[in-house]
């Protein structure tokens, strides 16, 4: 037993210093191999100030079933020109609610919101252009060109979006791989049909806002309007390809329906408030479980503390948007945490006072508490489950930081307080209860 004992304190040890240092703020960045992430705290604008913007699809002229598909594709391209803004960590959400089709756009510490409006206001333009041999795109999505020779150097064939119908996912007879069927209109076909004879051997690129998303290489004539695009997709490669192909060519005109602008002043006062409020809620706590509790509250606090580490280390690696209701459900999760060790102590102490001895007291207490604190745990992350599917952006992040914290909070009482208080098993000062909180 006492190997097991100290082969779990080797573990929690590991594990704090782990936390300890992807919560120090200047602590290294995750990098494993060609995998490598930034280590911080994410804000969301409610904490580093910037615009949020929703803009309400017209859906008028596309067909019910391909609603949402058109929704999913305006959200590409709105993705694709705020990252050409340089926007740090944008939050593009597609919304459908009854009738309203809505993209909701957060750009956190945003300068000019007049730029990004404008930009993101335009509708999509798709266009087939002529190019030379030689022309391709890298794995990045970055485009490859021969010495001296300059995106200038497409030739427009007049084949644009307005004469695309559609482009849809299907999988190759032959290979079983994922490729995309194009169709155009008559007129289309017809344009198509002339540039594919012209081509053969060269590739046609596929601009979408002047940026090329696909460079396929002509084999040979042709002719019908249907064309296919293959090469080594995956099944997600070839979706998103058909999802941006398709946003080209679908009328699909968006108009800005509300807008909320937020100073980073008021970001900064926000997060200050917090972390004192946040400050205050904890230190009351912890006085109250070293005063009432005596010597468990004392192990439950350090326990508190590793368990602080954890959550904020978690946070970090997934990586969650803090906002200020994430700040209030990490707060509450704490709360939460401290419950579980109080529902503990006391079984723990009710059997002290019945006269068993320390380790039976310990045991028993854990055992008698443990149903609670599932049960409670459990239904609350029911709750937090079913904010984050139906919530907007504040609730999600008030449902994932509060589940979080709840997970961790059952880890942090079952296993790390409960290995503490197991320490003292067969020790003088376990004889003495009034170091337990009992007379």
């Amino acid at each position: 037993m006492r190997r097991k004992l100290w082969f779990t304190f080797l573990f929690i040890f590991i594990i704090t210093i782990l936390a300890g240092i992807v919560t120090w703020p200047n602590g290294p960045n995750l990098k494993i191999g060609g995998y490598s992430q930034e280590l911080k705290i994410h804000q969301g604008l409610d904490l580093l100030g910037g615009s949020h913007l929703v803009y309400e699809a017209d859906m008028s002229k596309i067909e019910a079933g391909e609603k949402e598909n058109a929704l999913e594709g305006v959200k590409t391209v709105i993705d694709r020109r705020i990252n050409a803004l340089g926007v740090t960590e944008p939050v593009i959400q597609a919304l459908v609610s009854m009738n309203a089709y809505r993209i909701i756009v957060e750009l956190p510490g945003i300068t000019d919101v007049n730029q990004a409006i404008d930009l993101i206001g335009q509708t999509a333009e798709l266009e087939f252009r002529e190019g030379i041999e030689g022309v391709s795109l890298d794995e990045n999505g970055q485009l490859k060109v021969p010495d001296g020779y300059l995106i200038e150097n497409w030739q427009d064939i007049g084949l644009t979006g307005a004469l695309f119908t559609k482009a849809r996912v299907q999988v190759n007879q032959n290979t079983y791989e994922p490729e995309i069927g194009i169709t155009f209109n008559d007129e289309g076909a017809k344009i198509f049909e002339e540039a594919t004879e012209r081509s053969i051997g060269k590739p046609i690129a596929i601009f979408l806002d002047d940026l090329p998303i696909s460079i396929p290489r002509v084999n040979q004539k042709i002719e019908g309007g249907n064309a296919v695009i293959t090469g080594s997709f995956t099944l997600e490669e070839a979706k998103n390809l058909a999802i941006q192909l398709n946003a080209g060519a679908l009328p699909v005109p968006i108009e800005l329906v509300e807008q909320r602008n937020i100073g980073a002043t008021l970001g900064q006062d926000s997060v200050r408030k917090s972390f004192i409020a946040g400050l205050i809620g904890i230190f009351f706590v912890a006085l109250f479980m070293l005063i009432y509790y005596k010597l468990p509250g004392f192990l439950a606090n350090i326990a508190l503390f590793i368990y602080a580490l954890i959550v904020i280390a978690l946070f970090k690696l997934i990586p969650v948007t803090m906002t200020l209701a994430g700040i209030a459900g990490f707060i509450l999760s704490v709360g939460m945490a401290v419950d579980a060790n109080v529902l503990i102590f006391e079984r723990m102490k009710e059997e002290l006072r019945k006269g068993k001895s320390y380790s039976s007291s310990v045991r028993e207490g854990f055992a008698r508490a443990w149903t609670s604190i599932r049960d409670s745990n459990v239904s609350s992350l029911i709750t937090c489950a079913i904010l984050f599917y139906f919530g907007t952006g504040l609730i999600k992040g008030f449902a994932l930081t509060l589940s979080i914290g709840i997970i961790i909070s059952m880890f942090s009482a079952i296993t790390i307080t409960r290995n503490f208080l197991l320490f003292f098993v067969g020790r003088k000062i376990s004889e003495k209860k009034r170091f337990f909180g009992v007379k």
